[in-house]
């Protein structure tokens, strides 16, 4: 970019996303610095600063945000926290990136608006890393360029691995996730509003713990699926599951009126086929981590140059807003099995990026 000037990054949260973000700041990413890392987590702070070479360290979050050697506060911490952590940073005169979501509680996410709304001059991110997928970027200038038609349908699979299953049940059981459709569906709602450029007015979602019934227990599905009615009677299909036998399985599919696109139909590992006594086998991902590696980075860099040339990212909170309010009218359908309109502030509605 031609400029010298270095953006000075704090990090809070150090658990599997925190972490590579961390790695990502420290090392891969153009006038950036990782200045200073935080997690309750005391070890997992000297670990980060003794391996990566963060001058700062803290336990405590607020204490981090009094460092004035920082420009921007970058937040993986677990979701509860966000909104709380959002709002000091930009109080604090930072600016900030945030991981999904904005919030656990549609008031959550409003607070959040109103606080970047009140801070027009700091920059803004949220962390749907799926937007700068290479392959969906390709995808969404394909649809741009006409190649597809109008889009008029968008189908969507969110699959996590079985094996992580395990893992995600001793979570869940200590921390509030959302939910299926809040937690893991939020990426896929969000490319759908990109995608078919309207908002959703309606929808129906069903669900159920098949194989691990103890999320029943918890107030959540194994593994749902939601049907939503977008303005101009565009439409689109949701699963999403936590046991996938095969790995790591996100999948998106969009019909036009003169053709489709489909993205990760196959969820492949890499290009390599294996050819055995089981027959020819392609390797899938087993993790987020994994398929979206160099999403994450992208998004990190974006964040960096949005500070560095005084403009706002590509993605801003009111999609963040936006698909909370459709997350939760699945949320509201999946409990109460109806059909349920889906009430988004009528003043955001048609706010769409076309990056």
């Amino acid at each position: 970019m031609g400029d010298n000037r270095v953006v000075s990054v704090g990090l809070v949260g150090l658990g599997r996303l925190g972490r590579q973000h961390a790695e990502n700041l420290a090392y891969r990413i153009p006038n950036c610095r990782l200045t200073a890392v935080c997690s309750i987590k005391a070890e997992e702070v000297e670990e980060a600063q003794a391996q990566l070479g963060v001058p700062y360290g803290y336990t405590d979050y607020e204490d981090m945000l009094r460092n004035k050697e920082l420009d921007a506060i970058f937040i993986a911490s677990p979701s509860s926290y966000h909104c709380d952590q959002i709002e000091k940073a930009l109080a604090a005169g930072f600016h900030v990136f945030s991981e999904k979501p904005l919030g656990l509680y549609m008031e959550e996410a409003l607070r959040v608006q109103e606080a970047v709304r009140s801070h027009p001059n700091q920059v803004f991110m949220l962390g749907f890393m799926r937007r700068y997928d290479r392959s969906y970027v390709y995808a969404k200038r394909k649809i741009e360029a006409g190649a597809i038609g109008e889009p008029v349908l968008i189908r969507c699979y969110g699959l996590d691995p079985a094996q992580a299953m395990p893992g995600f049940l001793q979570f869940a059981k200590s921390n509030y996730s959302g939910g299926l459709f809040l937690d893991m569906a939020i990426h896929d709602l969000d490319l759908a509003r990109w995608y078919l450029g309207v908002e959703a007015e309606r929808v129906w979602a069903i669900g159920g713990s098949h194989r691990y019934t103890e999320l029943a227990q918890l107030q959540d599905a194994e593994t749902g699926a939601a049907l939503v009615q977008f303005a101009g009677n565009k439409m689109g299909v949701f699963v999403a599951g936590r046991n996938c036998a095969h790995g790591y399985h996100i999948e998106t599919e969009i019909i036009g009126t003169l053709g489709t696109l489909r993205i990760g139909t196959v969820p492949e590992k890499n290009q390599v086929a294996i050819m055995d006594d089981r027959g020819v086998v392609r390797e899938c991902a087993q993790g987020f981590l994994e398929r979206f590696e160099q999403a994450y980075l992208d998004e990190a860099i974006e964040f960096v140059e949005a500070i560095l040339e005084g403009r706002q990212p590509g993605v801003r909170v009111e999609d963040g807003v936006l698909s909370t309010a459709l997350g939760y009218a699945c949320k509201e359908s999946y409990d109460t099995g109806r059909l349920v309109e889906v009430c988004a502030p009528a003043a955001l509605s048609g706010s769409h990026d076309t990056r």
